[in-house]
């Protein structure tokens, strides 16, 4: 860690639940910040530190109020959070209520009002902490669901603030959303925003439709209009990654050498399925391993010819109905390799653990074909990241047409997850098909991700944002006039 001096004001404020760096205590009791990976900081980065920047989130501990530091050149601002509000904000009402609404309702919702009350609490605190660090007409973004009621908390502390809003996850249509007893307080507290961006135009249009409906707010497409002359945007940003370095990555020897060996550890099959995601309920992992089980019962697959390697990250591991997937999952797996495996065969090779930058992109160079099959997903960034490292114009994506994805990645052997006989058939027409046809399906994807990466995906949210008025200019000049 850096020993820079923290901005006392920064230009550019990020407001995120999670700081880009995990806090983790040494065997002799020193505290050390480690990079936490994930594509927001690589995109955000350059800007923030052309901007004297400022990245406000909580450090994953409960190690109360820590002072702001300076890491890799990044002012850091950590939020403290007790264990009671970890329990209630964090795995509560963020995750056990907000998450499986906005998934369309793929597990059921609690509604709990003490939950809502620490959401509320810890959201006003991290208002609070960025009202005290913008600059005099800084530009404010805040992340993500855990965080919505921040963009009015924020602005009726700084009206001098442009402050956006983006959703990585996706926005319900309005006969879920209605379901959630504080809906209007939710929707009243992105309205704070001055741009509110979504993964998806679909998503924009239902937050515009719930504001007529349930507010009473004027709209007109993708714009709503406030008693105060304050105009509000709504819009799809849809995020995307690092495509070139991840690229670079896959085509350096020791991925080459390492894709080689993951192959030959699972016996060089002829066909290497590849599936990976976080250990939860809306990726369709269920669904998407029964159905290559049927694949192999039928006689269509072989487990001579084909392994399936499914990467399962840890996830929320304190929430039941996490636990209980896991159970799941762990079942089935041995059910199906109990039934359909060999002796140094597995059906599925399964890993519930996370790995790093360079195994993942090795991972992806030894997969034929990749199976993403999400019930619901804002984007599915893990999609982009496989097409990224096809430098060779080779593999194939089956993609839920679900995931926020589907819209870009057009040429992928799209599926209903829902549909296991419709997910069976674009797997084996994606193991099947001709070289010719899979490089020219690659070829598209990959252009379409190399010319939207996550770079031209923040600078274009800035410019958007930049380019909205603040309602202090208007102010101004109302009082020219008069």
């Amino acid at each position: 860690m850096a020993t820079d001096t923290p901005k006392q004001s920064a230009d550019l404020v990020v407001v995120a639940n999670r700081l880009p760096v995990d806090r983790t205590v040494n065997p002799d009791g020193s505290v050390e910040w480690r990079r936490s990976p994930g594509g927001l900081v690589t995109a955000i980065q350059p800007v923030m530190r052309d901007n004297d920047g400022a990245w406000l989130g909580w450090s994953g501990g409960t190690e109360g109020e820590t002072e702001p530091f300076v890491d890799d050149g990044l002012t850091l601002v950590p939020v403290p959070l007790s264990e009671q509000e970890i329990a209630e904000f964090y795995e509560g009402f963020s995750n056990s209520t907000l998450w499986p609404l906005y998934h369309d309702v793929v597990a059921k919702p609690e509604f709990h009002r003490e939950w809502f009350d620490s959401y509320e609490t810890v959201n006003q605190r991290f208002a609070q902490k960025a009202a005290e660090v913008a600059a005099e007409g800084a530009m404010v973004w805040v992340h993500d669901y855990q965080l919505q009621l921040v963009p009015a908390m924020l602005r009726a502390l700084r009206p001098d603030l442009r402050i956006g809003f983006f959703l990585h996850i996706p926005f319900p249509p309005t006969e879920l959303f209605q379901q959630l007893p504080w809906r209007r307080r939710l929707l009243e507290g992105l309205l704070g925003a001055d741009l509110v961006g979504f993964q998806r135009p679909g998503a924009a249009a239902n937050f515009v439709r719930l504001v007529r409906q349930r507010v009473g707010h004027k709209t007109h497409r993708d714009t709503v209009y406030l008693p105060d002359g304050r105009r509000v945007e709504a819009g799809a940003f849809p995020i995307s990654i690092d495509s070139h370095g991840l690229e670079e990555l896959a085509r350096s020897e020791s991925v080459q050498s390492r894709a080689k060996e993951i192959r030959g550890q699972l016996g060089n099959p002829r066909w290497l399925l590849l599936g990976v995601d976080r250990l939860d309920y809306t990726k369709g992992i269920y669904a998407r391993l029964r159905a290559y089980s049927e694949l192999l019962n039928d006689g269509a697959l072989d487990v001579e010819d084909a392994v399936f390697v499914q990467v399962a990250t840890p996830s929320r591991e304190r929430v039941e109905q996490y636990r209980r997937l896991r159970d799941d999952i762990d079942r089935l797996v041995g059910r199906i390799n109990g039934d359909l495996g060999r002796i140094g065969r597995p059906a599925i090779s399964y890993l519930h653990t996370s790995y790093p930058r360079e195994e993942m992109a090795a991972l992806y160079q030894a997969a034929d074909v990749m199976v993403i099959t999400p019930l619901r997903d804002g984007m599915n960034l893990v999609a982009k990241e496989y097409v990224a490292c096809r430098f060779q114009d080779d593999g194939a994506l089956v993609l839920s047409e679900f995931a926020g994805a589907a819209d870009e990645l057009r040429q992928a052997y799209l599926v209903n997850p829902y549909d296991i006989n419709g997910m069976k058939g674009a797997i084996l027409e994606a193991l099947t098909a001709s070289p010719k046809e899979k490089g020219r399906r690659m070829r598209a994807m990959r252009k379409s991700v190399a010319e939207n990466d996550v770079k031209a995906w923040a600078s274009e949210y800035l410019r958007v944002l930049s380019e909205t008025e603040p309602m202090h200019d208007k102010h101004v000049r109302s009082s020219e006039r008069r």
